[in-house]
């Protein structure tokens, strides 16, 4: 990047969390969104499985996708924080198998604290990864906010026969994910210390663009992707609106390098502490230590999709089975 952030502004120092650690907890959302979906003939996707974006008919083979992700910086580099809030927000529509066609910035921004040389930074990172994806990223809107926040609200588009959705999954389809765990972890340490982690923030800037093209060309219909909710977190809402249950592999999920070292050395998000609070009474952990338990709830930003199907270069992490508990974590 062409401007480095002073080191008297850690952008991390400036917010009470860290990317999508930053979320309301899924069972708080889920109380507050009750009951508000109105029923209508053009909506496929909506409020109902809390899926990862709202998809609206076109006509025949056209649906329109529109999701909005922001979130608190989760890296000091206000370079890399746009590229990778960028990122996130993107990966909303592929994870329904769309492809974005536009995006519009969201920032919050301290003025009178920040410079605004960083904002710019940040808003030239997201529309780097914009270029990267083919999708344009025209204007947005700001505030003048004590935090700093940025993200983007994104349109795509996609098949209605096509998307990928997380009430398809069947009983005896594998698991994939695409991405490794750990970024929750590590963020926490940066956040903690400064430590920079490379494979970290190329984890969260990668496209999930390749995943979903690949998905979406092997008939796959059900994913989701997995950020502030953990694997477990995002799983488990797959789960119930599929009306199956999950078997994890846990010795198959892959973790960033640094990941079990940062989990042991206590740089654990409350987000990531919420997931595992939330996700327990549905689940049987019997069979892994708490440690591990903690690194499937681990909040991701911008992570990988989780597949129901198997796709190139993806680990199979697990299965869909009948429906029982809706979880079970084997070692």
């Amino acid at each position: 990047m062409d401007l480095e952030a002073p080191a008297t502004h850690r952008l991390t120092q400036y917010a009470h969390g860290g990317g999508c650690a930053c979320k309301i907890p899924p069972g708080e959302l889920e109380a507050m969104v009750s009951g508000l979906a109105a029923p209508d003939a053009s909506l496929l996707v909506g409020l109902d499985g809390g899926d990862d974006a709202a998809a609206v008919r076109l006509d025949g083979d056209r649906a329109v996708l529109s999701t909005v992700d922001f979130f608190t910086p989760v890296v000091d580099d206000p370079y890399d924080w746009g590229r990778i809030a960028a990122a996130n927000a993107l990966s909303d529509i592929y994870a329904m198998g769309g492809r974005p066609v536009v995006a519009v910035n969201l920032l919050c921004w301290p003025r009178e604290v920040l410079p605004v040389e960083l904002a710019r930074e940040v808003l030239r990172g997201g529309a780097d990864v914009g270029r990267d994806a083919g999708c344009p990223v025209a204007g947005g809107h700001s505030v003048d906010d004590p935090e700093p926040k940025y993200g983007m609200a994104v349109t795509g588009l996609g098949a209605p026969e096509s998307l990928l959705r997380n009430d398809s999954g069947r009983a005896g389809q594998p698991l994939s994910l695409t991405k490794p765990l750990g970024i929750g972890v590590l963020n926490s340490r940066h956040k903690a210390t400064g430590e920079v982690f490379p494979q970290a923030v190329e984890a969260m800037t990668t496209l999930n663009a390749r995943a979903c093209a690949a998905a979406v060309a092997a008939g796959i219909r059900c994913a989701t992707d997995v950020t502030g909710f953990g694997l477990l977190g995002h799983l488990l809402k797959l789960a119930r609106a599929s009306g199956v249950s999950a078997v994890v592999d846990s010795a198959a999920v892959p973790y960033l390098d640094g990941a079990r070292e940062a989990l042991r050395d206590g740089y654990v998000s409350g987000g990531t502490r919420r997931n595992l609070d939330w996700v327990r009474p549905h689940s049987d952990l019997s069979a892994i230590p708490k440690s591990e338990a903690l690194l499937l709830a681990d909040a991701q930003t911008s992570g990988g999709l989780l597949v129901a199907g198997e796709i190139p270069g993806a680990p199979v992490v697990g299965e869909l089975v009948p429906r029982g508990q809706h979880l079970v974590i084997a070692r």
